[in-house]
């Protein structure tokens, strides 16, 4: 017989360690901690040079910068309570942490995809509407894309929420990852798995699935604009604006397709936390070396910057 717990009852949830080994929890908290103020001085760095460098002022740039700002959001919501709970020894959260964790999350990761979307539509208009591209892509506009990317994962982040709230018993409280997944935390709950299978899947659909498309439909247009180029000097470099996008599309992308796929079709505990890592704590780390060993406009950014500094 499944134990359940009442809304009434629970107070806090527990979540799941890395590892039982006592003897590998420094060396996590290490990890974690280093990890941690990598991405977030990374992130900072491609923030730095953008806005010190008039040359940068494009709108390509200021979207990479507040893609910089999402991401320390995004792994700042989840490592700093992981450091706390290795430090501690305890993997304790309330219910009103865990939902704000949940929301935050949701939020971060919905900003990371449509902002992605949106530099994909940037990169889309200056390939194949160039001369249209100053045009279409002014200052207002720019600040509209943003705040349509705001909305629509403020948006996102309260459906989660709102389907949480609905849940009033629980089949357990411990949650089967390092943090407060809004999957695993949708799996403990007694309530209508038909109601909560189809908000589920409808909101990855919308959030997911659409901004996806228009990635693939953006880089459809630029590759057929890109081939028509005569000359391979100029294909290079119509291509070389985009493949920082490309790769950071591409780690980011495989990493949510692996939390997926770990937790939803072959389902295991430490496939999940691993796919789960990837996506919130990796992905935002390698994003400022894409774009800062990819992209030679950010390099010369960060040399002068460093320059100056000495």
């Amino acid at each position: 017989m499944i134990k359940t717990f009442n809304l009434t009852c629970v107070s806090e949830f527990r979540l799941m360690g890395f590892s039982e080994d006592r003897d590998l929890q420094p060396i996590l908290f290490g990890l974690f901690l280093s990890m941690y103020l990598v991405t977030v001085l990374g992130n900072l760095l491609i923030i730095l040079a953008v806005s010190s460098d008039s040359h940068l002022h494009t709108p390509m740039y200021f979207f990479l910068s507040n893609l910089a700002i999402t991401d320390i959001g995004f792994i700042s919501t989840t490592v700093p309570k992981m450091i706390v709970d290795i430090s501690t020894h305890s993997r304790v959260i309330s219910y009103v942490g865990c939902l704000t964790q949940m929301s935050l999350l949701t939020f971060f990761a919905s900003m990371d995809d449509v902002l992605l979307t949106v530099m994909a539509y940037d990169r889309f208009v200056a390939i194949c509407h160039p001369l249209h591209y100053a045009v279409i892509m002014n200052p207002h506009h720019c600040v509209f894309l943003l705040l349509l990317s705001v909305f629509f994962s403020l948006l996102d982040s309260q459906l989660h929420n709102l389907v949480a709230l609905q849940f009033t018993c629980f089949k357990d409280v411990e949650i089967a990852n390092l943090f407060c997944y809004p999957s695993q935390v949708f799996s403990l709950s007694c309530s209508d798995t038909l109601l909560k299978n189809m908000v589920t899947y409808f909101i990855g659909a919308i959030f997911g699935f659409i901004p996806m498309l228009g990635i693939l439909f953006s880089y459809y247009k630029i590759v057929s604009s890109i081939l028509q180029i005569p000359s391979s000097g100029g294909r290079y470099k119509a291509f070389s604006t985009c493949s920082s996008h490309v790769l950071v599309v591409c780690l980011f992308y495989g990493a949510s397709i692996g939390v997926y796929l770990g937790s939803e079709v072959s389902y295991s505990p430490k496939n999940v936390m691993v796919a789960s890592l990837m996506c919130t704590v990796v992905t935002p780390m390698l994003n400022p070396f894409i774009y800062s060993l990819r992209n030679r406009d950010i390099g010369c950014a960060l040399w002068r910057l460093w320059s100056w500094r000495m």
